[in-house]
């Protein structure tokens, strides 16, 4: 594990489970292996507000950011844990 990576796990707790549930698996089964330009992406969404956030990973609406968007839907695509295959 990156010295980064405990740092990115915990800004995955957010306080709102279905964003922690959400955040969490897509780090715990897809960051790791994911391109740099993914894992910026992803670290992007982490920087923003919990409101916005959950905007886009929850209800849906479409990002304007191609990369980003991608990312999210790639985290949700995944939201029942029992369905993350790496």
């Amino acid at each position: 594990m990156r010295r980064d990576d405990g740092r990115i796990r915990w800004q995955c707790r957010r306080g709102m489970r279905e964003l922690d549930e959400l955040l969490a698996g897509y780090f715990e089964h897809f960051y790791g292996g994911a391109s740099e330009a993914e894992k910026r992406a992803f670290r992007e969404l982490l920087a923003l507000p919990d409101p916005e956030l959950a905007r886009y990973l929850v209800t849906g609406q479409a990002s304007a950011d191609g990369v980003s968007a991608s990312v999210i839907e790639r985290i949700r695509g995944r939201t029942d844990p029992g369905r993350f295959t790496p």
